[in-house]
């Protein structure tokens, strides 16, 4: 049982068991559990398997005076059998590895991804992806670039990435929403959240 399932405490919920099911490129494990339900007694024991590949962030770099995002593209296989193309327009997006800073990897993903550097790092938000079969949670940023320096092809081939790099108008990133052209969770919450709070986001920017 991990450290992090050892130190939780509720009245609601007991966790009796947390077995491995998977170890690989990522985890799964088993968990047996019971919680408290509305009618306020306990529930039955339930067996879930949940997918473990820790935690995550997402970036959206913005260039204010040429008003575009820099947005990637790369294949998702997960994403064949419900879409006409596994290609995904994507925000920057990279695991967090044990001592890293939220903000580390933005920096480190950025380059590595999309070939930028970012100024004015701002947290949005983060949420849970899929809490009914992962632990995993995002959390994403917001951040001012030159969008002119985006081009070309990225990613590392020891993580057989090949990413390409889309210097998007705010008003075809918009278009992409509302047509469903962007359709993954990450970019399609970071790219709302902008829209929703973009004229707050430019003035924080502007303040010393």
């Amino acid at each position: 049982m991990s450290k992090e399932i050892l130190s939780f405490t509720s009245n609601d919920v007991e966790i009796t068991e947390v077995s491995p099911v998977y170890r690989g490129f990522f985890t799964m494990n088993r968990y047996i559990f019971r919680h408290k339900c509305f009618n306020g007694e306990w529930s039955d024991l339930v067996s879930r398997e949940i997918f473990e590949r820790g935690h995550a962030v997402g970036v959206l770099p913005y260039d204010p005076i040429t008003q575009e995002f820099v947005l990637i593209e790369q294949v998702r296989i997960g994403a064949l059998p419900t879409s006409s193309s596994p290609w995904l327009i994507e925000i920057i997006a990279g695991m967090i590895d044990e001592g890293e800073t939220e903000e580390n990897v933005c920096h480190r993903e950025s380059m590595e991804e999309a070939g930028i550097e970012l100024d004015n790092l701002t947290k949005a938000l983060s949420y849970l992806s899929s809490p009914g079969g992962t632990t995993e949670r995002l959390h994403i940023f917001i951040a001012k670039t030159d969008a002119t320096k985006a081009q070309g092809i990225h990613g590392l081939e020891t993580e057989s990435e090949d990413i390409k790099v889309h210097r998007v108008k705010e008003n075809t990133a918009l278009e992409w929403l509302e047509t469903g052209r962007i359709d993954n969770a990450a970019a399609l919450i970071a790219l709302q959240w902008f829209f929703m709070h973009k004229t707050q986001l430019l003035e924080q920017w502007k303040t010393p």
